[in-house]
């Protein structure tokens, strides 16, 4: 059974998630947005070895301990191209927030729909969900439980905001009803800010998607 810790990081609480194989002690990290500190800590109790660090797209507040990590790991930073004007533009994006932020480091790699990213025994699958942001993507993973990973494009009560930059209202409530609504509906939601959710709760209580 898979292992799964999520805990706010950085200044806006990004949800950063490490999920780990229990067999191989492989790991993959999703939107490490800050405190690498707290992250490397975490990765050392538990003794876990890290080949990718994956964003569900390229808000600041999704993508900041990525270099830090990346120096410390040796991992490989993974993103969908759509969003790669917004990760090289992080500081104009701290800026809009009154923040300082370094640019960042260069990417090793693009996530594509439907691409698979492999860790230990088990196997993380790309689902694109553009609305957000022109890249935003999903990470689910199958098995005895079903998991997503949602970012800012679903979240419990509520969806992302499509104000900012390369955001599209119809874009987003397209990719929610028809990639993330028609999954099993016991799928665990684990998304970018705030609590745990399911499909099935969503497509029942959630005003913005009736």
């Amino acid at each position: 059974m898979l292992q799964i810790e999520t805990f706010p990081v950085g200044l806006l609480r990004c949800n950063c998630s490490i999920v780990s194989c229990p067999e191989t002690r492989e790991a993959l990290v999703i939107d490490p947005g800050g405190d690498a500190p707290k992250i490397l800590a975490y990765l050392k109790q538990h003794q876990l070895t890290v080949k990718y660090l994956l964003h569900t797209h390229a808000h600041f507040d999704h993508v900041g301990a990525s270099k830090e990590l990346k120096e410390a790991l040796g991992a490989q930073i993974l993103l969908h191209p759509e969003d790669l004007f917004l990760y090289d533009q992080v500081p104009m994006q701290g800026a809009m927030f009154g923040l300082q932020l370094e640019p960042t480091c260069p990417l090793d790699g693009h996530l594509a729909d439907e691409m698979e990213i492999a860790f230990g025994n088990n196997k993380s699958k790309i689902l694109h969900t553009p609305g957000h942001t022109p890249g935003s993507v999903c990470f689910q993973i199958e098995g005895h439980e079903n998991h997503l990973f949602t970012g800012d494009t679903l979240f419990r009560g509520g969806v992302g905001r499509t104000d900012l930059w390369g955001g599209s209202e119809s874009t987003l409530m397209k990719s929610i009803q028809q990639r993330l609504l028609t999954l099993d509906e016991g799928t665990q939601i684990y998304p970018g800010h705030g609590q745990e959710s399911t499909i099935w709760q969503e497509k029942k209580a959630n005003p913005f998607l009736r």
